[in-house]
């Protein structure tokens, strides 16, 4: 049995408001993100709603392989039903909900892929095009909790037993052994945890506190076998659902969270169980425990909106919590025009980077093209930093497959300088065009490795669990997903655009420089003669997202490229989807790392731009038209995103006017074919001070990339590439 842990520091006779009951809250939670912060240092990813874990806490898995490690059904479920046993509750008595975890057990393994399936011949050219391949890695992809709702744990117990009976290969027996070990092993957990808050309520000596912590433990004890029926019912087994995935390997998006509440919601209302205060706390208790990415709004299958009273208290909600939210509001042609500009208002009051926004035609479109029905691509969420994903229905390794586009450049040039009597643009491009298309074809082959090896690595038994095929067939997602949907992302189109836009102009269309000075230059990090001259000469060129210029067609090339050479392998793997798009996530500084210099005046190992963004100072003026367009210009269209990340001054939008030519810019960039809108508040000052003391803004939140997190909490490095960001926008280091 595990410890608990337990907080609390408030006398017998003190009372408390929902108000009170969220400040507090919401002050604990920044206190423990500092305590990740002095224990884990920087951290460039999700805040997850992870807490520090106790000091005498401690974790050993049992390996099943003798690298020490474990992998396959039996090594996790045996594991992971292990964890479960002794994991401690951590239990706060001013919240609605249990449910907040330490680590992620696919962390404590020694290695990220099971040696005994070996992928060396695919391994040069990984290496060689600094590719992140997704093999081993845990799928991003979107169970439908409403499988749970409909279910609950005990009937998800008893699908398993049925299927069980009638799918009795070898195969399936393990499966199925493994599964019920885990379902098997949540409930009792559910039950202890029940257990330990009633004990909780007994050594409570506030009322008000007592009393919220015997409800805990109701509601936990309901739902350990039985499925939800009150709002409560169905949050607390949102949040459970996120402790448990999260615990296995962090686990995956949320849906469309509007709706999955709404049932509860109306049910309770009716049967006067609660008022919208009360729901606007549970909401706001959610998003304190499970900081998962979450869809509002956007059309039903009719192309009716979905926005509903729900919506509205969900932004009401995070707005009350006011911390690292993720959530999306997806724009389409029958938007509810108010919800809308009320959630831009919200961006603006908080300036905490949500909501986001997606662009309803141009994914719908563009998932269209890959031979789905509107209906079908209607259902395709926005769920991650940047992918989208139907709930329950497809397996996607969404923003874990990137190609570093700018090291392939690299590759290409220096080949062509040493093997080339003449080198030009049409050349290198021809260099470029026949790595490119080997880095891509090495990756697809990459993921379709992934696919026949993964359930011998590492099965995804919590999210199976609500995905449509796997309990079915006894099979792991990743061999019974009723969509592959598979994602390769490019990375660096910026870097790679404004070097070719580069290179064209100042050495073939000016005659400023040559070849192969240029070379000397790159090769020594523009350290030779006439150096920085020569840099800032080359970074004063035509640029991506200038506004019709070199950097702008080359962009479009390099995109348009990079989408045939995707949507080909299509053909080679039957019954899988390759769906490409342009997205570096946190790897913007890393993939930078691998990268020499540059001919877009880029030095050896900076950051290569992030995104499908420009580098940042594209422009003097950081024009968003010009911008947007560019981007818009380069979207895959096939269904995945590109995003915009804009980074704009505080004082742009302080009022109502203000906000609705916020709301017409937004739609306007999302209708001019952009697929996911991205946008910090902040301004240059405020960036400045916090980058130089962070712990004096412990409450300073930004979009850093597809997720928000607290600006305290990022590594210095990545602290930088968003100062830089803001820093660029409002005239510094501008370019011509």
């Amino acid at each position: 049995m595990g410890k608990i842990v337990f907080i609390n520091a408030f006398p017998a006779d003190e009372t408390f408001t929902l108000e009170r009951r969220i400040r507090l809250l919401r002050e604990r939670k920044l206190a423990q993100t500092q305590e990740k912060i002095d224990r884990e240092g920087g951290l460039d990813e999700d805040d997850y709603g992870r807490v520090v874990s106790p000091d005498d806490f401690h974790f050993l898995p049992e390996a099943n392989h003798a690298d020490g490690s474990f992998y396959g059904y039996e090594g996790w479920s045996r594991n992971y039903a292990k964890l479960l046993s002794v994991h401690p509750l951590y239990c706060d008595p001013l919240d609605a909900f249990v449910g907040r975890g330490f680590f992620f057990m696919t962390r404590q393994k020694r290695s990220l892929w099971n040696p005994d399936h070996p992928y060396t011949e695919l391994k040069a050219a990984f290496e060689e095009y600094n590719i992140i391949c997704g093999i081993g890695s845990d799928g991003h992809f979107t169970p439908d909790l409403r499988m749970g709702f409909a279910l609950g744990w005990g009937g998800i117990l008893a699908k398993l037993h049925k299927y069980q009976k009638m799918n009795t290969a070898p195969e399936n027996a393990l499966f199925y052994r493994s599964e019920i070990t885990v379902v098997e092993a949540i409930i009792a957990f559910l039950k202890r945890v029940s257990t330990e808050l009633r004990q909780l309520a007994e050594l409570e000596q506030n009322p008000a506190l007592a009393q919220n912590l015997r409800e805990m433990a109701a509601v936990n004890r309901k739902i350990a076998e039985d499925k939800p029926e009150t709002l409560r019912d169905c949050i607390q087994w949102m949040c459970w659902f996120s402790f448990f995935s999260r615990l296995y390997n962090r686990g995956p998006s949320g849906g469309q969270l509007d709706e999955l509440l709404r049932p509860f919601y109306e049910h309770d209302i009716a049967m006067g169980l609660i008022d919208d205060e009360t729901a606007k706390f549970y909401i706001a208790c959610l998003f304190l425990n499970d900081t998962r990415y979450y869809q509002l709004a956007g059309p039903d299958e009719h192309g009716k909106d979905l926005a509903s009273p729900v919506s509205y208290l969900i932004l009401e909600a995070a707005d009350w919590i006011n911390i690292a939210c993720n959530l999306t509001v997806r724009v389409h042609d029958h938007m509810n025009e108010d919800f809308f500009r009320r959630s831009v208002a919200y961006l603006f009051k908080n300036k905490n980077g949500w909501p986001r926004f997606s662009g309803d035609n141009s994914l719908v479109h563009g998932f269209m093209r890959c031979g789905y029905d509107q209906t079908l691509a209607r259902k395709r969420l926005a769920a991650g930093c940047s992918w989208m994903s139907i709930p329950g229905m497809e397996y996607t390794l969404n923003d874990l497959v990137k190609i570093n586009t700018a090291k392939v450049f690299e590759v290409a040039f220096f080949e062509m300088m040493e093997q080339d009597a003449n080198p030009s643009t049409t050349v290198l491009w021809e260099r470029f065009e026949k790595h490119l298309a080997r880095a891509v074809h090495t990756t697809a082959a990459g993921i379709q490795f992934h696919l026949t090896w993964q359930d011998q690595n590492e099965p995804e038994l919590v999210c199976n669990l609500l995905s449509q095929g796997p309990v079915e067939t006894g099979l792991d997602v990743t061999k019974s997903a009723q969509y592959f949907n598979m994602c390769i992302d490019g990375a660096g189109i910026a870097t790679v655009a404004d070097s070719f836009a580069a290179c064209e102009q100042r050495i073939e269309r000016e005659g400023k420089i040559t070849w192969q000075a240029l070379t000397r230059q790159l090769t020594q990090n523009w350290h030779d003669i006439d150096g920085e001259y020569l840099r800032q000469m080359m970074l004063h060129s035509e640029r991506y997202c200038g506004g019709d210029t070199l950097g702008d067609a080359w962009a479009v090339r390099v995109s348009t490229l990079f989408t045939n050479l995707v949507r080909e392998e299509c053909v080679k793997h039957p019954g899988l989807n390759f769906i490409p798009g342009w997205f570096s996530w946190a790897n913007t500084l890393d993939f930078g790392t691998h990268v020499r210099a540059t001919p877009n005046g880029r030095h050896n190992g900076e950051a290569i731009n992030h995104g499908a963004n420009p580098t940042a100072g594209f422009r003097k003026d950081g024009a968003v038209t010009a911008m947007a367009n560019a981007i818009a210009s380069i979207q895959p269209g096939y269904g995945n995103c590109a995003p915009v990340q804009l980074e704009l001054d505080p004082g742009i939008a302080g009022n109502a006017e203000g906000i609705e030519k916020m709301t017409s810019m937004i739609r306007t960039i999302l209708e001019t074919g952009n697929t996911l809108l991205n946008i910090n508040i902040i301004d240059k000052q405020t960036i400045l001070q916090a980058h130089k003391n962070p712990a004096n803004f412990p409450d300073l939140v930004v979009r850093v990339t597809g997720f928000t997190a607290y600006f305290a909490m990022l590594s210095p490095e990545f602290r930088q590439l968003v100062v830089d960001r803001v820093l660029a926008v409002n005239g510094d280091d501008a370019v011509d």
